[in-house]
Order: C-alpha cells, then structure tokens, then sequence
C-alpha cells in the first residue's frame, strides 16, 4: 500500500495528481475515469501514479476526504450563538456548506455516482451526511434542550432537513447545467435556512421572531 508522502517534492507531486484527478472526475464521472487517464491529465507516468494511490478507489477517496472534512468545517462555523440567535447560526452553517458545495460541486456530484456503484463510497456517503446529522442534534439537545419534535426523535426530523439540504444542493449546484439557472449562494441559504428553522423552531420555542 503506498505511503502518503512526508517530503516536500512528494507532498507537491500528490497534491498536483490530485489535481489533475479532480479535472478527470468531472469530466468523466466516476465510472469513467481511469487512473491511465489521470496518469495522462497530470503528466505523470502510470507507474509513477501507482506510487501515490493503490487504484482509483484510492485516489477518489483521497481527493474527497480532504474537501469533506472542509466541508464539515465550514458549515460547523458561525459569528453567531446558536442558543441566542438559532436563525442567524443556522443560516451561517447552510451558508458555509452551500459555498463549499458550489466550490467543490464537480467532486460532489461523482461522489453521488460513486455511492451509487460502489459500497466503498456509499459507507464514505453515510458516514459524511451522519457526522452532519449527529452535531445538529447533540447541539439542539445542549443549547435548547430539545430531544423529540411531535413525539419522535430529532434525530428523524434532522435527517429531514439535512436530506433537503444535500439534495437542493446536488439540483442547484451538482447539475447546474441541467437546472438551466444560477440559483444565488444567497438565496439558497435563506430558502434552506427557513425551513430548517420553522421545522425546529416554529413554535417560537427559541424567543427569537420567525424572519
């Protein structure tokens, strides 16, 4: 199994195979690529290539862990009190995450087709969108005290509205070619943010005005 890289000229020579990997993916999908193709998009060598990554499970998982855990980063970060303010830390979160979706939407619409292939990346898929779930609820519980809505669990309801989120996501941005239409960072964000907030706060139960 190849080693990840410590030296400077080994770390620059992953990260432009990831590079090139990434242009590949897009273009090729998941199914389509090929590490002779990536081998051809980066200028190096086949064997060259199998240094770094074992195959093209290995090289796609190491082209979306990284942008993952950005990902998780991003829509975990707010200016905002979750407790005070829930509206403003929830639109900060769906904000941060819709951004870098847009940002990185090439990768994470074959991550799609990957998941739907290949049980390798449907497990990567599972746990990505659960980590997501599992802070929300672990927070609403903490800061609000809230641990059923209408008798059932959050968890459910938080599951809900991550599935709307990632799929709105995946329409907008991952095939923006065939929705025909830019759909604004911002925009999306107030649309995604209202509902998940009515979902959970709707009963005024935060003190803070329904926007």
């Amino acid at each position: 199994m190849p080693a990840v890289p410590t030296t400077p000229k080994g770390i620059r020579t992953r990260d432009h195979i990831l590079r090139a990997a990434r242009r590949v993916f897009a273009r090729d999908g998941y199914v389509g690529a090929t590490m002779s193709g990536v081998a051809e998009e980066s200028g190096v060598s086949l064997g060259g290539l199998y240094r770094y990554f074992t195959n093209k499970e290995d090289l796609f998982e190491g082209l979306i862990g990284d942008i993952h855990e950005e990902l998780y980063r991003a829509s975990g970060t707010t200016d905002h009190n979750f407790r005070a303010t829930p509206f403003d830390a929830l639109q900060d979160a769906n904000r941060g995450y819709l951004e870098h979706y847009y940002a990185n939407r090439d990768v994470m619409r074959a991550l799609i087709e990957a998941a739907n292939v290949d049980d390798r990346f449907r497990d990567f898929w599972w746990k990505m969108r659960s980590r997501h779930v599992d802070r929300f609820v672990a927070a609403l519980r903490d800061q609000h005290g809230i641990e059923q809505l209408d008798g059932m669990p959050t968890k459910l309801a938080a599951e809900a509205a991550a599935c709307m989120v990632e799929q709105s996501a995946y329409v907008w941005y991952a095939h923006e070619n065939l929705y025909g239409e830019a759909v604004p960072i911002e925009k999306a964000t107030l649309i995604v943010t209202r509902a998940w907030y009515r979902l959970f706060f709707g009963d005024e139960r935060s003190g803070q005005a329904r926007p």
